[in-house]
């Protein structure tokens, strides 16, 4: 699926993944020189500014599964004149030689693994004695959004979890229940950064077309061609009740950064 919105992914004029790599870079606080890694890179909303943080002596490595997004950041980063090193590999069960590193970043990437407990276990094994790990994942958004994802509801397999989800058998469901993952795989200094992020979209058709080119995706995929009309209408007309003061079709999505040491 992240190989089919490798195109546009991050690439439709919202702003979410960029300000989230922002705040998770400001809480790791990279330095030039260390060696760090970007565990589910996607197009680079962190490993592009993580890279200019370690300067012409560090190194920065980004994973990720899907190799056209692989392909795509890579372009990117030439064009960009960045020196980074990435490749295909999977985040749960990373094969890399480069250990250990200084630090372990993964922005939105956790929730959509299998195994999570096994992958930060593997996460571990691959920092230095001290090094630090933060992620990413989402907290509550605006209930006027879940109205609006209802309509694929009808069409969702069971296991399809939302990793917005706020389910109480869910470690994503809480701040604790992350924290528990951390320490669980041997993580000392756990600690939650919470905050806030409004997201905005010019009209229905820009939040569609995001719908498209991010996680959600598979929700459209979901959906049965002769249905997606349908599902379109229904959720365009729930849009009306997600106006923000001035006007913009919005919601406001809970962020909580996850931050430990080895």
């Amino acid at each position: 699926m992240f190989d089919r919105a490798a195109e546009t992914y991050d690439n439709v004029g919202v702003d979410l993944f960029r300000p989230v790599a922002d705040l998770l870079l400001t809480e790791l606080a990279p330095q030039p020189g260390e060696h760090a890694l970007d565990v589910g890179c996607g197009r680079g909303a962190v490993l592009f500014p993580l890279a200019r943080a370690l300067g012409p002596t560090g190194r920065a490595v980004g994973i990720d599964l899907a190799p056209r997004m692989v392909a795509a950041t890579a372009a990117d980063a030439a064009v960009a004149g960045l020196d980074v090193d990435v490749r295909v590999d999977d985040a749960q069960e990373p094969a890399l030689d480069e250990a250990p590193f200084d630090l372990i970043a993964s922005s939105l990437v956790l929730f959509f693994l299998p195994d999570p407990a096994t992958a930060l276990t593997a996460w571990r094994a691959l920092l230095a004695p001290g090094g630090r790990v933060g992620i990413s994942t989402f907290a509550d958004h605006s209930p006027a959004w879940r109205v609006v994802d209802a309509v694929f509801a009808p069409y969702l397999p069971q296991q399809m979890a939302d990793p917005r989800t706020q389910a109480a058998a869910s470690p994503f469901g809480s701040d604790e229940g992350v924290e528990a993952l951390f320490r669980g795989a041997g993580f000392t200094d756990v600690r939650t950064v919470s905050t806030t992020l409004p997201v905005r979209f010019e009209d229905k058709d820009q939040w569609y077309a995001w719908t498209w080119s991010v996680g959600q995706r598979r929700m459209w995929e979901s959906v049965p061609e002769e249905h997606h009309a349908a599902v379109r209408a229904a959720a365009y007309e729930r849009l009306d009740d997600c106006l923000d003061d001035d006007g913009r079709i919005g919601f406001d999505q809970g962020i909580r950064l996850t931050l430990a040491t080895r």
